[in-house]
């Protein structure tokens, strides 16, 4: 019998440290997530080292792997295994096997463990709340918080952070609350948890939480800072935000610190700051992280600057990063740099469905259609399969209807049609090719947003169909969804093309009753549309009345005061613009006011601005310019003055400002520079008889019979019919 005795103690002194070590392959490869193979070194085990009995160690850390996994079915098997040996009554082995059914979403399996564990610790306790807060049911977890005999700061931060991230965000603050005034210390996980919650409309109850913060301490937690400033940014209050930025010291600010601060300056239009808070980061000695690199390339809007992050971000070792590569073509691309875009996509060895769409839609922002079709076509090869967003890309770039119609094929073969992106997308492409019977069909069908409304509306304005537009408004009224003030807007450009006042008036009203007047697009709108109407009172009283005027508000007042003949009125606008802060006359401006003296025959004020045009803006006189002053130049017969401008260095005139003169030149009889311009016409439109009409009536106008019969003759040898006169009137 002493023998025997011997014999075991001899064999278990040499299968226990084989065990251990097998234990410890487990739990190395657990940490570094490989849970798949710690799953096949348990069967290993099992299998192959038959001697080897697993202990409570063995099968906590593989019910651990299980639980990562959510592999469920091989969790059960570990659990039957854990009741035949005997390991359940181990906490360590229960609350993996809680963290298990919780990972898996099986409330029946978390509630049964849990009452069979004799006597529940923290962890034990936290993981059943946390499941059943993140899974729905929190009426029962409140109902276990409640009968719980004690609670220590785990299980209300369990409890807390279950509601706040699953919705319940009153119960969490409630809670939070109580929590505070039963005297418990509050940690930097519930402080986390709480101030995610708060927006603007928190801001009161967020610094309440700061305070809190100092007073406990917790300012020295990374944690806690990060959260205090993504809560002021939140808040919209970018001076909070810094000044928890600079109470902290150096040594408790992380990358995400930096992270925060950065991504918070972009996100209220700051970006010239957060890039100065990128720049301090590095002379702190903090490396950034890929989402500091996502978050520069995705706002920058200065070649150089984005240039050096992109340097900065290979130098670091980023290069081979799919979210920095994928932000880095976008940002490219928005540069109109295709190539680097380009250069980029291509040397990004793991492509995902980001950096797919990435690379189409920079081939759609150049107008390439056909490039983004040989993109997707590539996607389809490397088996990545598209999304609405995919489509939505593709559809803005189609060129002609047939590739709309293939595009739609695909939309349908990959079951993507029920989204309201795609759909919106289609409906967008069809207007946009002349098929809004198409359009209308699809618009019909699809589920329906504010954006499907805004692009039926428009569709119907751009194909000439307004009243049709304007009874599409009229049912968006009558739905659930309410118009923006782009709805609004689109609304007035069909009243001002059917020059229909009392519909345009019934806009301003539900634009007055909603408080929409704030927007300064909608009240450019109300100018444009008023002045199409004829009310030229009314357009004035708008601008009066509107908070902030940009260039389009000034530029719509002038085009209104040269629509009805006011020039001089235009012109007064035009210098109250100037004095204006912050407003700068740019091409339209011009072209509204010369237009304006065009039309009221102010040859010396025309003159005049269209020099300072020039010398003092800097402005290259376009076609519409250029039109404008030969018109008011030829009307008050100074046509030598008006061929100066067109021989000038300033710019090589359009075929439509040479007939503007040849017009001038007919009205005004001048027979020299008539034969001159009709030369330059004709090298163009040779075959236009209206030139040779025009020219042959100025000779005869000037006597020269002879030249105006040679022009006629001329016309008939080159083959060239002038189009009969007709009339709507008949005898």
């Amino acid at each position: 019998m002493r023998n025997l005795s011997g014999f075991y103690s001899k064999a278990k002194t040499s299968i226990e440290p084989q065990l251990i070590k097998l234990n410890s392959q487990l739990a190395d490869l657990t940490r570094s997530t490989h849970y798949e193979d710690a799953l096949y070194l348990f069967d290993e085990i099992r299998s192959l080292h038959f001697h080897l009995k697993p202990d409570q160690y063995t099968l906590s850390t593989t019910l651990t792997a299980c639980a990562k996994l959510r592999d469920v079915a091989f969790g059960n098997k570990l659990h039957a295994y854990a009741i035949r040996a005997g390991y359940k009554a181990y906490s360590h082995v229960s609350n993996t096997l809680l963290s298990l059914y919780a990972k898996g979403q099986d409330l029946v399996s978390v509630k049964r463990v849990f009452e069979e564990i004799e006597n529940p610790d923290v962890y034990s306790w936290t993981t059943l709340l946390s499941s059943w807060t993140k899974l729905g049911d929190v009426g029962f977890a409140c109902e276990v918080f409640d009968r719980m005999p004690e609670k220590d700061v785990a299980v209300w931060n369990a409890m807390i952070t279950g509601c706040v991230e699953n919705g319940y965000e009153k119960i969490g603050i409630d809670l939070f609350k109580e929590m505070h005034s039963l005297g418990f210390r509050h940690d930097n996980y519930s402080f986390a948890s709480v101030l995610s919650l708060c927006s603007w409309e928190m801001v009161d109850f967020g610094r309440q939480i700061h305070s809190l913060v100092v007073k406990s301490g917790f300012l020295v937690r990374a944690s806690v800072v990060n959260a205090l400033i993504t809560m002021y940014f939140n808040c919209e209050d970018g001076v909070g935000a810094c000044s928890v930025f600079e109470q902290v010291e150096t040594s408790v600010r992380d990358q995400i610190t930096f992270n925060v601060m950065i991504d918070g300056f972009i996100n209220m239009g700051r970006v010239e700051e957060g890039f100065i808070k990128f720049s301090e980061m590095l002379q702190d000695g903090i490396s950034p992280t890929e989402l500091t690199f996502v978050s520069l390339m995705s706002s920058c809007s200065c070649p150089r600057i984005g240039c050096q992050v992109y340097a900065q971000a290979i130098k670091i070792g980023f290069e081979g990063c799919t979210s920095v590569s994928n932000a880095a073509v976008t940002m490219y691309s928005s540069f109109g740099d295709l190539s680097a875009a380009q250069m980029i996509f291509h040397r990004l060895e793991e492509k995902d469905l980001v950096s797919w769409n990435a690379m189409i839609s920079s081939y759609v922002q150049v107008n390439s259609g056909r490039s983004a079709i040989l993109a997707y076509v590539e996607m389809q090869r490397a088996g990545i399969k598209p999304d609405e967003f995919t489509f939505g890309s593709l559809l803005s770039s189609s060129e002609f209807v047939e590739i709309t119609k293939m595009i739609q094929g695909l939309v349908l073969k990959n079951g993507v049609i029920s989204k309201i992106q795609v759909s919106n997308a289609l409906v967008s492409a069809y207007s946009k090719h002349g098929k809004i019977k198409q359009a209308y069909h699809l618009f019909q069908m699809s589920p329906k947003n504010l954006i499907s409304w805004n692009t039926i509306i428009s569709g119907f304005l751009l194909n000439g169909f307004p009243i049709q537009g304007l009874e599409q408004f009229a049912e968006l009224l009558m739905s659930e969804l309410k118009p923006d003030a782009y709805t609004l807007s689109i609304a007035l450009s069909i009243c001002a093309s059917l020059s229909s006042l009392t519909h345009g008036r019934k806009i301003h009203s539900y634009i007055l009753r909603h408080n929409f007047f704030s927007e300064t697009s909608l009240g450019n709108s109300l100018i444009t549309m008023y002045a199409k109407c004829g009310v030229l009172n009314w357009t004035s009283r708008v601008f009066s009345k509107m908070i902030n005027k940009d260039i389009v508000s000034w530029n719509a007042l002038i085009s209104a005061y040269a629509q009805h003949g006011e020039g001089k009125e235009a012109i007064g606008c035009f210098e109250a613009m100037k004095d204006a802060n912050g407003i700068v006359p740019d091409q339209a401006t011009f072209t509204a006011v010369l237009s304006a003296c065009s039309h009221a025959g102010l040859v010396n004020e025309g003159t005049w601005i269209f020099n300072s045009m020039v010398k003092d803006y800097g402005v290259v006189p376009g076609e519409d310019h250029l039109s404008c002053m030969v018109d008011l130049l030829g009307r008050a017969g100074h046509l030598e003055e008006a061929e100066r401008i067109l021989n000038s260095q300033h710019s090589e005139a359009h075929s439509n400002v040479w007939w503007t003169l040849f017009s001038a030149c007919a009205a005004q009889g001048n027979l020299r520079l008539g034969r001159i311009v009709a030369g330059f016409l004709l090298e163009t439109e040779e075959e236009n008889p209206s030139v040779y009409v025009l020219l042959s009536n100025i000779y005869a106008a000037a006597g020269q019979w002879e030249e105006a019969a040679k022009v006629r003759e001329m016309m008939k040898n080159i083959g060239v019919m002038k189009d009969p006169g007709s009339s709507w009137i008949s005898s």
